[in-house]
């Protein structure tokens, strides 16, 4: 597999009703610049990536397209839901990947490193591959009136990041066989049986979804907090 085109599928169809931004979160800036455009230079400045299918709004696609300029990007319109549209993002990857990344938009202070890191597993021969990072804070399960039932045992779990690493045949598979809405496309590849292997992922890949996040994002740039988003 050395040597195979890596493609990236970046859905880009969220509505960022939660940033209070009016416009869909990933043409939202983040210090002056739209996280649409972070994500797939953040993507293609790695080394590793060949090519960027990013999935918009169909409404959006002309307004995307003139985002990205020069760049080995694909633009494509989604679909009901993520899972709709990363599906049509890898019908639109190229034939002869072999290696195909999904990444989120919202995460547009993804490092490089990371990227890498996956796809290096992925090269090694895993099926799948996902970035975490443990989970720090105490986990506790309730019922419905908020009593407290049991804490649970973190020293096992994972909070999960983008970009999520595949084999491209096992993506394909994963995807043909009729999955049900997912937002981890890990696990519509767990489902077929196949292993998911875990690398180290980055505090900085942290998924920018509301006002607080939108904040924070601007911060680690250097810039000053966005106006008009407010913090929920």
């Amino acid at each position: 597999m050395s040597g195979s085109p890596v493609v990236a599928v970046l859905p880009a169809a969220g509505s960022g009703v939660r940033l209070g931004a009016g416009v869909p979160k990933a043409f939202v800036e983040v210090g002056g610049v739209p996280m649409l455009v972070r994500a797939v230079d953040g993507l293609l400045g790695s080394g590793v990536v060949d090519h960027v299918v990013v999935v918009v709004p169909a409404e959006q696609v002309h307004d995307a397209v003139g985002l990205l300029p020069g760049r080995p990007v694909t633009v494509v319109p989604g679909g009901a839901d993520r899972t709709a549209s990363v599906a049509a993002g890898l019908a639109a990857t190229r034939p002869d990947a072999e290696v195909v990344l999904v990444h989120d938009a919202a995460r547009p202070l993804t490092p490089a490193g990371v990227v890498r890191r996956v796809v290096d597993a992925v090269r090694a021969g895993a099926p799948a591959v996902i970035p975490v990072l443990p989970v720090t804070d105490t986990v506790k399960t309730v019922d419905p009136a908020g009593t407290v039932l049991s804490t649970v045992d973190r020293s096992t779990l994972r909070a999960v990041q983008t970009p999520q690493g595949f084999r491209a045949r096992e993506l394909r598979l994963a995807y043909a066989s009729g999955p049900d809405p997912a937002t981890d496309d890990a696990g519509l590849v767990e489902a077929l049986g196949e292993p998911v292997a875990t690398v180290a992922g980055d505090p900085l890949a942290f998924k920018v979804t509301t006002g607080w996040d939108l904040r924070i994002a601007g911060l680690l740039l250097g810039g000053a907090p966005d106006e008009g988003v407010g913090i929920e």
